[in-house]
């Protein structure tokens, strides 16, 4: 493997596990408000922020054209992002984080496939093998044994 490979992978283990770290806390912080979508809404909130001060601070704020020149689609971003967010904060606490983080990721990989398959979004299309279909078939069955 290169050595951009070996850190994309790096990093987006690092992503995994904030993940993982991202549901219960803000299930905790749902417990003190009494709702999880308010959580999830703060979380939001936290995160523009954060990332809001990290695009001013490394001067990459683009023009107000480049930003009306992307697709319709490509604004639905947050909507995705906000729904894993409650979605993570609301069943974290029944499922446990095994679970939870199996069934994400499970729905991530059936839907990844479709994405590939089809070449939705602008991504390349690429063949849906039954060695690829394996992977997300052996997900599911983690995602059962996480239960049992």
């Amino acid at each position: 493997m290169t050595p951009n490979v070996l850190l994309a992978l790096g990093v987006i283990a690092l992503g995994g596990a904030c993940a993982a770290m991202q549901a219960p806390v803000n299930a905790r912080l749902g417990s003190h408000m009494g709702d999880t979508l308010p959580a999830a809404a703060i979380s939001f909130l936290v995160g523009f922020l954060v990332l809001g001060a990290l695009t001013t601070l490394g001067g990459r704020l683009p023009s107000l054209d480049q930003a009306a020149a992307a697709p319709w689609w490509a604004w639905a971003g947050g909507v995705l992002g906000a729904a894993y967010v409650w979605a993570a904060a609301w069943t974290v606490g029944t499922l446990g984080v095994v679970t939870m983080i199996a069934g994400l990721v499970f729905g991530q990989l059936a839907a990844a496939l479709l994405i590939d398959a089809t070449g939705a979004f602008g991504v390349a299309v690429r063949e849906v093998s039954p060695t690829r279909l394996a992977a997300v078939a052996l997900v599911g069955a983690g995602l059962v044994l996480s239960r049992l």
